[in-house]
């Protein structure tokens, strides 16, 4: 998607980074803020799965982007990460009326964000974009918390079924802080010389057993020397 930096006024501009200098502060609960340094014009962020939903534990990134004509026109909200929810379209578009006729100019941009994560709380089936999400909800709830459940477990949290903990580009979203570290580096400096020591050992019972092969052999060689001369002098 295209910058609208150059677009946008001074005066908006200076507005803008305001008001996400001071998210990147100070962000709303359950929410992180990744401005872009070199677009200031495209907001990403990561919103926590609330309690209580087929959401929770999940970490959802999503984008919002500021058109030429903000704030006299609501930003556009994506989900990065892929989510089965009513007012969420296939291609991660946000179906919201704070983006659309509710929308004011003096709203900003923390209004939405706490909109969009009420969002997940409060579906609004009556303007879905996933239509099936949004029958689903009206007519079985279990299959509806079932599905969002289960694409929350495969794409918003981190681990082996998770890709939300995968290292990926921040052009797509914030990525989540890593966790586990080097095993070996964990285990300390005896967990690399285990292989070293074990090496070292059957290396030396080798020499051993190849010394005692060699004391046996002069051994055997001088009894036999010995019985020779025994011989002779018969």
């Amino acid at each position: 998607m295209n910058s609208n930096v150059e677009n946008l006024p001074p005066h908006v501009l200076r507005l803008v980074f305001k008001e996400v200098s001071a998210l990147a502060a100070d962000p709303p609960e359950g929410i992180k803020i990744y401005p872009s340094e070199e677009d200031i014009s495209e907001l990403q962020t990561a919103i926590e799965g609330p309690e209580g939903t087929p959401f929770a534990g999940g970490v959802f990134r999503m984008r919002l982007v500021l058109g030429k004509d903000f704030p006299a026109v609501p930003p556009k909200g994506y989900f990065l990460t892929k989510i089965f929810h009513p007012n969420v379209g296939h291609k991660g578009e946000i179906c919201v009326n704070v983006l659309k006729r509710d929308w004011k100019a003096e709203l900003g941009l923390r209004h939405v964000l706490l909109t969009i994560k009420c969002l997940l709380i409060h579906p609004n089936p009556e303007s879905a974009l996933n239509e099936e999400a949004g029958r689903l909800l009206l007519e079985d709830y279990a299959e509806y918390e079932s599905r969002a459940r289960l694409l929350t477990e495969i794409h918003a949290m981190a681990g082996p079924g998770g890709t939300s903990g995968s290292a990926q580009d921040l052009t797509d979203g914030p990525q989540p802080k890593k966790h586990a570290g080097d095993p070996m580096k964990r285990a300390g400096p005896s967990a690399a010389a285990v292989p070293a020591a074990l090496g070292n050992g059957a290396s030396g019972a080798s020499t051993t057993s190849s010394n005692n092969n060699s004391s046996t052999s002069i051994v055997a060689g001088k009894k036999k020397a010995d019985k020779k001369r025994a011989l002779r002098r018969l």
